[in-house]
């Protein structure tokens, strides 16, 4: 009897791991397909990380290296490496790749585009990197240069489409503006844009949004099944990290959910725990005040739960830190930036000697501005520490960035 029942429960769990079911070809996989057409006779350099892989895992630098009609010379990584060995922020160095023999420049140490030098021996670049959604996050920000380094040196450059792994709809923050751009904010657009990379790049081509209006000659192999109404979860695509601190399938979600706030070290976010991005936390916060407070606000799609913890590094190590979870359970209905604005407001409220720009290191309100694309959500903020006070300016710029996007959608 025990046999039997043990039986079906092991079918029972192997029929819960195959019931999500791929549902989409990524930009690798159709590539596949179409058996390279569009690379053959050409010398190809790949701009590639861990994340780049079809939908069986293996990795999109072994699939061309190994294809008959590919000449792949050259690869080259953005922050994290090539094979994501580098830790956030630490320059990546120019290598051999030990698995394939290639030359390995890196786009994230001495120069983030590609020189002439990098590009004397290929005639296309390739671009396959899974995004996560938010522009601070800096693939696309290599993506971008990677095109400027294209035009400049009379290269093609092909991109191997992927999700956007917040779906397609949703769209936050304000445009970047002229004395914030940098290579967390390297484009103006929304700070949660809505677009595939594959899409993007044709935004940034068509209406000459890189340095000095330059274009490139753009490829773009589209995905096959993607809906913009998908998240990643819903693709059924495995998920592989895209950097130390999005290890799982749902931790797109939550990066820009508490990202701005955490460029100023005032509280552990959960990096250095174990759910980065998901939480906020200080010694000094009582974590049943704060929870009631947040959920008292009902914001659509979240509720914070009251949590005790200790990191492990980074901010708050081996300190007994109290806060909240952040549970996210619509993801489309969550307005996910806003919520690191309200938890600065609820804390104000409970702490006012606290309030976060009265309290956190000034040397660190720079790279909030950077990531903001605005002096003005800092500056305004401070004024009340009031979300209501930078509500409008966070959200100008969304519907006139979401007419503009919808001429470059690639998916329904």
């Amino acid at each position: 009897m025990r046999k039997i029942f043990l039986i079906s429960l092991l079918c029972m769990l192997c029929g819960a791991v195959h019931a999500q079911k791929i549902k989409i070809k990524t930009g690798i996989e159709v590539l596949k397909e179409q058996k390279f057409k569009c690379l053959e006779g050409k010398r190809v350099g790949l701009i590639t990380n861990p994340t780049g892989v079809d939908n069986n895992m293996k990795s999109t630098i072994d699939i061309l290296h190994e294809a008959p009609n590919v000449n792949l010379v050259a690869l080259y990584g953005p922050e994290h490496g090539v094979r994501g060995d580098v830790h956030a922020g630490d320059h990546v160095t120019d290598i051999t790749d030990a698995t394939t023999g290639l030359p390995v420049y890196s786009l994230y140490g001495k120069t983030r585009k590609a020189t002439p030098e990098m590009l004397k021996d290929v005639d296309v670049l390739v671009y396959d990197i899974q995004d996560n959604g938010c522009r601070s996050f800096t693939y696309i920000s290599t993506m971008g240069l990677a095109m400027e380094a294209a035009a400049e040196n009379g290269k093609e450059l092909i991109v191997l489409d992927r999700p956007n792994p917040l779906g397609g709809l949703k769209i936050e923050g304000n445009l970047v503006e002229d004395d914030c751009v940098s290579f967390v904010s390297q484009f103006k657009i929304p700070y949660v844009y809505g677009l595939t990379c594959g899409e993007l790049a044709l935004m940034l081509n068509a209406e000459k949004m890189l340095k000095d209006g330059k274009q490139c000659k753009l490829h773009v192999v589209k995905m096959k099944g993607w809906k913009r109404k998908m998240d990643y979860v819903q693709t059924g695509l495995q998920w592989v990290p895209s950097s130390p601190h999005i290890p799982h399938t749902h931790s797109s979600f939550f990066y820009p959910v508490s990202g701005i706030l955490g460029e100023l070290g005032y509280m552990s976010i959960g990096v250095g725990y174990t759910i980065p991005f998901q939480m906020f936390a200080a010694p000094w916060v009582e974590a049943e005040k704060l929870a009631k407070n947040l959920n008292d606000l009902n914001v659509p799609g979240i509720v914070f739960r009251p949590m005790y913890l200790k990191p492990f590094y980074s901010v708050g190590k081996g300190e007994l830190l109290q806060g909240v979870q952040v549970h996210i359970l619509d993801v489309q209905k969550a307005p996910l930036s806003d919520i690191q604005f309200l938890v600065m407001q609820e804390v104000a409220t409970l702490y006012p000697d606290r309030a976060v720009f009265d309290h956190a290191d000034k040397k660190r309100f720079r790279m909030f501005d950077l990531v903001c694309g605005s002096k003005q959500i800092r500056e305004r903020f401070t004024k009340t520490n009031r979300w209501e006070d930078i509500r409008d300016y966070w959200y100008k710029d969304v519907e006139d960035f979401r007419q503009l996007s919808k001429k470059y959608y690639l998916y329904k």
